[in-house]
């Protein structure tokens, strides 16, 4: 079933007025992206952008495989006490136009429909590593 209500960039419902993102991929995935998330998530919800992988805040079913998978400690909960950029800039990479694309990459139900996206938001391909 295709998700009908508009996310804000940070990930709140405008049509249902709740947050739906729950999980998220911050900066120590950046030029890593070990992807062992994607081999134990069971609704194919994490997707690979250029420098990191993104997860799909109406997709994902909050399970949390996700977490202990990841060798980089790079996978979030968000809440309101959620302050990294790199996190909560996860939904513009599926409610935004990204660099090469003609149309936002939406809600496809899940990465094997959509395959490899392949580019990044501009937070994250500006995003300099040390």
């Amino acid at each position: 079933m295709e998700y009908d209500g508009v996310l804000t960039d940070a990930g709140q419902d405008v049509k249902f007025g709740r947050d739906v993102m729950a999980h998220a991929i911050g900066a120590a995935c950046i030029d890593v992206m070990d992807k062992s998330c994607t081999e134990v998530c069971p609704v194919d919800c994490i997707y690979e952008g250029g420098r990191k992988l993104y997860i799909n805040p109406v997709e994902c079913i909050d399970c949390g495989a996700c977490i202990p998978s990841c060798p980089v400690e790079a996978i979030t909960v968000i809440n309101s006490q959620t302050e990294g950029m790199v996190e909560l800039d996860n939904a513009t990479f599926f409610t935004t136009v990204l660099s090469g694309r003609d149309e936002p990459v939406g809600n496809p139900g899940g990465v094997s429909f959509a395959g490899v996206i392949g580019v990044d938001t501009e937070l994250v391909s500006a995003y300099q590593t040390d």
